[in-house]
């Protein structure tokens, strides 16, 4: 009773605005430590999906840095202090030299939307290339570029132009093909010369490190140093979205857009998601150039909230765990078991089409047919409300919302890893049998 009286509440404060986990079995979280969240009854749930709080749910060194700072001083970013530059010079030792001013903000969405402004305003065009199902943010002018959105609301803009996702086990170019990576940058080409075509010019190719929306999707090797020759070729800059994917989540690099080798330099570099561990805080890094365009237009760009004093204590304090506690190592060791466990369901359960992703960031795609690669979009609903019932929290996305996805805190653990197979063989033990009645 007390959990509908809440929901009808919820409903009527805040109508259709927020959608709920488990909506027609709700789940009422009042605590949370490390990966682990709590219900009102203190029963622990296992989170696979909460990619924000990076190193864990009120990790006690992040708290602690967030209270004394804001028991010190908390106020409007335009007064110096000293945990901005800190913060800074810290985030700039883990970045390309050539990528050297920041801007502080308080979302993915605002560094996206202010990204979108220094490419336009320092090539002077207007046009920007993002990738199919992607998603860059919830202000307008990023459901612009955000094909995700735009295909269910009022459509395309003519200044918005779409690539194919990179996708070898769905897309045009597959795990079979040569070179997929070039092939797929080729695509790319295409789409500015159908661009010039039309006598128009190219502002920026945007785009996530790792799409995750379009279903963890990891791009092929060499795809966006060839991306950026053709885009720089036509006078735009390379945007990366860091915000799901950045600070170690991958493991091997601190960026995700590192993977791609030494070659791969973006223009300009977006993050947020984890940054503060759950705190609002956000940024956008690029070169002294295009900053230097920015600020030509003498028109002042400031953020009162973006690298408050509090925010940015908190943003070191995420930091400093990171290296302390080796969460990239911890990423790749239970990242690299719990794909190796996947895969060997892979090999159990035919309705497990693909397994893919690196670290922390992994995708189970489920078919109803492998050799059609037909999505099982109603069986990974279903999955994702039994697991619920298993206190496993995990959602789905892809184009189909056929892919389970793994962002769980960085703090995960083999232990964690093991349950999550365990649970996943069990569930799709009935899940197949359902099929096949």
């Amino acid at each position: 009773e007390i959990g509908s009286c809440i929901i009808r509440k919820s409903t009527l404060l805040l109508r259709q605005s927020i959608k709920l986990f488990y909506s027609d079995n709700p789940v009422k979280i009042v605590r949370g430590r490390g990966q682990y969240l709590y219900d009102e009854k203190d029963v622990r749930y296992l989170d696979c999906i909460s990619n924000v709080h990076h190193v864990g749910h009120c990790h006690p060194d992040v708290t602690r840095a967030a209270t004394a700072q804001m028991e010190l001083l908390n106020t409007n970013s335009r007064f110096l202090h000293d945990n901005i530059i800190s913060y800074a010079n810290r985030l700039s030792a883990t970045l390309p030299d050539k990528l050297s001013v920041f801007y502080f903000v308080n979302s993915g969405s605002e560094a996206n939307d202010l990204a979108l402004r220094l490419a336009q305003q320092y090539t002077q065009h207007e046009d920007v290339i993002v990738l199919d199902h992607a998603y860059h943010g919830h202000l307008k002018s990023l459901i612009d570029i955000s094909p995700y959105k735009f295909r269910k609301l009022s459509g395309q803009k003519e200044w918005v132009h779409v690539a194919p996702l990179p996708d070898i086990y769905r897309g045009l170019y597959r795990e079979d093909h040569p070179n997929p990576g070039e092939a797929y940058a080729d695509t790319v080409r295409d789409v500015i010369e159908d661009v010039h075509s039309k006598g128009r010019k190219i502002s920026a190719f945007f785009c996530e490190s790792l799409p995750s929306v379009g279903g963890q999707i990891i791009l092929p090797q060499g795809y966006l140093t060839k991306v950026s020759e053709y885009v720089r070729s036509a006078g735009g800059v390379l945007v990366v979205d860091e915000v799901q994917t950045g600070f170690g989540r991958v493991g091997s690099h601190f960026w995700a857009f590192q993977m791609q080798g030494e070659a791969c330099c973006p223009d300009i570099v977006t993050m947020g998601k984890p940054m503060g561990n759950g705190h609002p805080l956000a940024c956008v890094v690029t070169t002294e150039q295009v900053a230097g365009a920015f600020a030509g237009t003498g028109v002042e760009y400031f953020n009162t909230f973006g690298g408050n004093p509090v925010s940015c204590a908190i943003g070191l304090a995420v930091l400093n765990v990171l290296e302390q506690e080796d969460m990239r190592g911890n990423a790749t060791r239970v990242g690299a078991h719990l794909k190796d466990l996947l895969n060997k369901l892979q090999t159990k359960h035919q309705i497990v089409g693909d397994v893919r992703g690196v670290g922390l960031f992994l995708g189970l795609e489920l078919v109803v047919d492998r050799e059609l690669r037909t999505p099982a979009t109603e069986v990974a609903a279903a999955v994702v409300k039994r697991w619920g019932l298993e206190r496993i929290f995990v959602s789905t996305d892809g184009p189909f919302e056929s892919v389970i996805k793994f962002k769980p805190p960085m703090c995960f653990s083999i232990a964690d890893a093991d349950l999550v197979a365990q649970k996943i063989d069990h569930v799709l033990t009935g899940e197949e049998v359902k099929l096949l009645q």
